[in-house]
Formats: structure tokens, C-alpha cells, sequence
């Protein structure tokens, strides 16, 4: 009896939780050579006389729009009995059926061939599946539960990666819609190493075929040492959903150098082996992605929240969600012993360049510049714009921010890690959506009204740039001003690669993207040298003449030679009277391992 009510017990738990099941998916791969894929859907517990089903537009971690139904084709739909049904297209993304009995059979072919962290990629070496561009969806289904069966390709020695819930052999769940389109998958003929923190898994997946074991070791320690800072400045893990975290990284030549975090995993594409540099250079999208666990995945922006797959997602507060997790990618590189203090400080001088000399802020703020995400962020157009004179990246914008902020709590015995955390407590760990109202009122009450008003006022509300100079020789590092002659645009084989910048001497004399520089004064121009040598060997002031071809007609132009501002950074050296041991703990605070 006892046996009759047990084996009765577990069939109706496996028949209620089958019946939970909506949306079931199978994924095969007879013709990756081709980059196509053969998926099976079937959709049940349909209510709508009208059934809408889609392809997802935009993709979670990516701000612009995609339109993933261009690689969808071979529609076909039958009812729960094998009916086929009319197939109308209501919009170029969605299709819809009527006549069904509650449940429809949707199968369809896809092509995928981009493998980076937005869309897919399938061919003999894997099969590198986001979601979003793989797998259309009902949207009446979105809050119920989903399985997934991937057909592999046992011939090609397939194993298949993912945050998703393993249940049996090659199928997977998803407790709704948001968590499974946020669960990329890597199937390959992959390799893997795992740790322990504390009682949570971290595993990195390698699909890398040219790197040696001994290479694959070397990297993963790194990948250790990034995770173990990181954990330093929250003092803790999220609790991941199944008790693993899961770096899924694809060297392989035919990938797309990317990165792109998931709540319990991330997408770490790149063309670059570990052989071939990759072991050097690959592990600072490591630990950009991995900041995201905390920083965008839990401590969530709610413009964000939840996202919205049918239309591009804007938020004000990227240079908070991703610019602040840009200050601490190489931070845990140089704290961990990755990166030196020297290359690391070049890094800092090549960014704030680029923040602080760009005519950009006149335009927008750093939310204005996060509002811009759904047309910079992958985007794709095809007419040309003005970004180099009115766009600032907000990941570069934002972690200049977040090293001035470092700096400035500093100064009064405080600092970010302690912030992020007091942040992470607050709205990350309870995964309460934040604000920027939000972030603002924290650091009030972190460091102060005084301090966090006068912070979002003049930096994040306004555009003004911080005292830089007082801040950074605190740490022991001077900022250095220059002057320097410049022609105030980008030229390669005499020809103008961008549009000038506001205010410069190519800007001033109407000069133009695409002109081909052919004489300046009496010196001919042949693209060998720099355009900003030859320049350096006039006067600052003096008018030369410029002669340049623009639509097949040569025309001349008068250039008047004029500085740009620009700076540059040095470590205050260890024997120097102005390092003294006060500037010397403080940069020790800043830069050294907090392990």
C-alpha cells in the first residue's frame, strides 16, 4: 500500500508539474553547416480565440532594436491534432492563427550566423544560441513555465552549457518567459573548469580548440582571482538560482568579440584564442561581466525592470548600471595583481580623454547620454550622424564618474566599495528596482546631504567635470594639462575619417568627412607621416594653406594652427618627497587586493 501511494504520489507531482509546461521547445541541428537550425514549439493552455506568436525585438542586456524574425522562415502550424492552420502576419515579427483547439505546433527554420552576445550562431564548431534571436514565443504563455530538448549533434562530440534548469539528458526549464530568454547556451565540444565560494559553484566553459590545457589552467586562475576580488567589495555572492554561476566563453575564430551578463551566467564570445593572445587580453570582459551579478542583474535599474522584448528598452541610469561596473573591471584586475599599476593608469588616461575633451557634454548628461543606448548599443543605421561630437559612451562616461566619486569619499575616509555595498543592501540584495532618485538619496545618507547633493547636482544632473587634479594626487597620481597642435580629426591615407570636432581648426575651416588631404602650405601630403607632425612644424596662429579634394573637384581651405587640450597621468614615483606615507597608504586603499 505504501509503495501504491508513493508511486501514486510522484505521478501526479510529474503530472502537475507537466501541466505547468506551456511551451515546449525542440532545437536541432541537421544542417549547421549552413547555419540553420530546426525548431519544433508546441503551445498549450491557450486561451485566446486569436492566437499571437513573436519574435523577440530586442534582447535582455542590449538597449536597441533587432528585429530577430529576419532570420525566421519555413513557418508551418498545426492544432494539438495535426490541422494545419492559416498563418497570417498581423506585423513583420509575429505571425497569428485562429481555429486552434487550445494547443498549436509551430515549426520553422532559422538562420543564425553573428556569435556574439546578442544573437546566434550556428555551424559545425557550435551552436551559439541567445534566446531571443532563437526562439519565437506566445506571449499570452509569458508567465507560465518552459521546457527545452536540444537535439546535439553527437557526432561533433556536443555538450551543452547554460544557467537553465537541467531536468533530464538534453532537456531543460525555465520558470517563465523573462528567466528563459535570459539564458544563453553554448553547444559545443566544450571543456570546463569549476570552484567552490563558500557552498555556490562557479564554472567557466571554454569552447576553444586551439588553447592547451596548461593555457586553459593559467586563464582560469585568473578567472578565480577576478571573482574572489570582485566578492570583496559586497562582501558576499547573490544567491544564484541553482546554485551555480556559469561563464560561457567561445574563442573561437568565427565568434564576434562581446560580452553580454545573465542573472546566473554570462555570454563571453571572442575571435581571439588563448593561444593567440586571448589569455592576456580576454580576462578584462571576465570581470566586467562578472560585476554584473551585482550591479545590473540584482541591483536593478526599474527602467529596466522587467524588460520589455517588444520594443527597445531605455534607462536613464547606464552610467550608473554599466559605467560604474566599467571603473571596476580593470580595478579588480590591478587589485588581484592582474593588471599593473603602471597599465592600469594608462587605461584611466586614454578614457578620461575621451570623457573630458569631448564636446559631447554640451549636449547631454550622463542620463541624457544613457537615454542615447537604444541607438548606439549594436544599433544599426544606415544614415550618418554626429557622435563624435554629441555622444559620450556611458560606460566610459560613467566610470569616470564612478572614479572621481571613489576619489572624492576618500577624502572624507569613505570610499565606493563600502557605497556599492551600502547600494547593494539597500536594492540589490532584496531586489527592490532602483531609481536614480534612489541612488542620489543613498549616497546622502551614505556620506552626507552636503556631499551627495552637490555629487548628482553638478555631475549627474549637470555635466560638470570634477576637480580631477586635487582628487587624483591624493592616490599619488599627478594629472598633467597639455596644449598640444592638433588637427581636430581623425585622418588615415589622407583622408578624413570623422567628422571634425567642434571647435577645431578642421572644424573652423569648414573641413569635412570624407576630404582627401592632398597639400598643406608647401608640404605634399602623401599619408606617411601624421597629419599632426606636419602641422607641429608650423607656428601656433600662423594661417597655411590646405588644398583637398572633395567630390572629385580640389578645393582650398585656409587652416589657422590651433592647440587642443589633452591630459595625461603619472604615478608619483616611490622615491619621490611628494609620494609621503599618507599619499602612499591612500593609493595602497585604492589599488591593492582587499582579499
Amino acid at each position: 500500500m505504501i509503495r501504491i501511494l508513493f508511486s501514486l504520489t510522484f505521478f501526479l507531482s510529474f503530472f502537475l508539474f507537466q501541466a505547468q509546461i506551456s511551451s515546449k521547445y525542440n532545437i536541432s541541428f541537421e544542417n549547421a553547416i549552413h547555419h540553420e537550425a530546426n525548431i519544433n514549439a508546441t503551445f498549450n493552455h491557450l486561451k485566446a480565440d486569436e492566437v499571437l506568436f513573436t519574435m523577440s525585438r530586442s534582447s535582455p542586456g542590449r538597449y536597441a532594436l533587432h528585429e530577430f524574425a529576419k532570420n525566421v522562415y519555413n513557418v508551418k502550424v498545426t492544432d494539438g491534432k495535426g490541422k494545419e492552420l492559416m498563418v497570417t502576419r498581423p506585423d513583420p515579427y509575429s505571425w497569428s492563427v485562429k481555429g486552434h483547439d487550445g494547443t498549436i505546433h509551430v515549426s520553422y527554420t532559422l538562420f543564425a550566423n553573428h556569435g556574439d552576445g546578442t544573437y546566434a550562431q550556428i555551424d559545425e564548431t557550435h551552436a551559439h544560441l541567445n534566446l531571443p534571436a532563437t526562439f519565437i514565443y506566445v506571449p499570452e504563455l509569458e508567465a507560465q513555465e518552459i521546457e527545452v530538448t536540444f537535439d546535439v549533434r553527437e557526432d561533433l562530440n556536443w555538450k551543452i552549457a547554460t544557467q537553465l534548469k537541467h531536468r533530464q539528458d538534453n532537456t531543460y526549464y525555465a520558470k517563465d518567459f523573462q528567466y528563459f530568454m535570459d539564458s544563453p547556451v553554448e553547444i559545443a565540444n566544450f571543456r570546463k573548469r569549476s570552484f567552490v565560494v563558500k557552498d555556490q559553484t562557479i564554472t567557466f566553459v571554454l569552447h576553444d580548440d586551439a588553447a592547451t590545457e596548461e593555457q586553459l589552467d593559467a586563464y582560469f586562475d585568473k578567472v578565480k582571482k577576478v571573482v574572489l576580488e570582485q566578492m570583496q567589495v559586497f562582501g558576499e555572492l547573490p544567491r544564484f538560482d541553482y546554485g551555480e554561476y556559469t561563464f560561457l566563453a567561445c574563442y573561437t575564430p568565427n565568434a564576434i568579440g562581446d560580452g553580454m551578463e545573465h542573472r546566473n551566467s554570462t555570454s563571453i564570445p571572442s575571435s581571439r584564442s588563448l593561444s593567440k593572445g586571448g589569455l592576456e587580453i580576454n580576462i578584462g570582459t571576465v570581470a566586467h561581466e562578472f560585476f554584473h551579478i551585482w550591479n545590473v542583474e540584482r541591483l536593478r535599474p526599474k527602467s529596466l525592470e522587467p524588460f520589455d522584448f517588444s520594443r527597445a528598452n531605455m534607462s536613464g541610469d547606464l552610467w550608473f548600471a554599466e559605467g560604474f561596473t566599467s571603473y571596476y573591471d580593470d580595478l579588480s584586475l590591478v587589485r588581484s595583481g592582474i593588471m599593473g599599476q603602471e597599465k592600469y593608469i594608462e587605461g584611466l588616461v586614454r578614457t578620461f580623454n575621451y570623457v573630458w575633451t569631448s564636446p559631447g557634454r554640451q549636449f547631454f548628461t550622463p542620463i541624457g547620454m544613457s537615454y542615447q543606448a537604444p541607438f548606439v548599443d549594436a544599433a544599426r543605421s544606415v544614415d550618418d550622424t554626429n557622435r563624435e561630437n554629441t555622444f559620450i559612451s556611458y560606460y566610459s562616461y560613467g566610470s569616470m564618474l564612478a572614479l572621481a566619486l571613489d576619489l572624492s569619499l576618500r577624502e572624507k575616509n569613505l570610499n565606493l566599495d563600502d557605497y556599492m555595498a551600502f547600494v547593494w543592501n539597500g536594492y540589490g540584495k532584496p531586489e527592490i528596482p532602483y531609481t536614480v532618485y534612489d541612488l542620489h538619496h543613498s549616497l546622502n545618507q551614505f556620506a552626507g546631504r552636503e556631499f551627495g547633493d552637490h555629487f548628482f547636482n553638478n555631475y549627474i544632473f549637470k555635466s560638470g567635470m570634477p576637480d580631477y587634479e586635487q582628487l587624483l594626487k591624493q592616490v599619488g597620481v599627478n594629472l598633467i594639462t597639455k596644449n598640444d597642435i592638433d588637427f581636430g580629426a581623425s585622418v588615415r591615407n589622407q583622408k578624413i575619417m570623422s567628422n571634425p570636432k567642434m571647435g577645431s581648426s578642421a572644424y573652423k575651416s569648414g573641413f569635412q568627412k570624407g576630404d582627401k588631404i592632398l597639400q598643406i602650405g608647401e608640404i605634399v601630403f602623401d599619408g606617411n607621416a601624421s597629419i599632426n607632425s606636419i602641422l607641429n612644424t608650423f607656428t601656433v596662429g600662423e594661417e597655411v594653406a590646405v588644398v583637398y579634394e572633395r567630390f572629385g573637384s580640389q578645393n582650398k581651405n585656409i587652416l589657422t594652427i590651433a592647440t587642443d587640450i589633452s591630459y595625461d597621468m603619472k604615478l608619483m614615483e616611490e622615491n619621490s618627497k611628494e609620494l609621503d606615507k599618507k599619499i602612499k597608504d591612500n593609493r595602497g586603499s585604492w589599488l591593492n587586493s582587499k582579499i
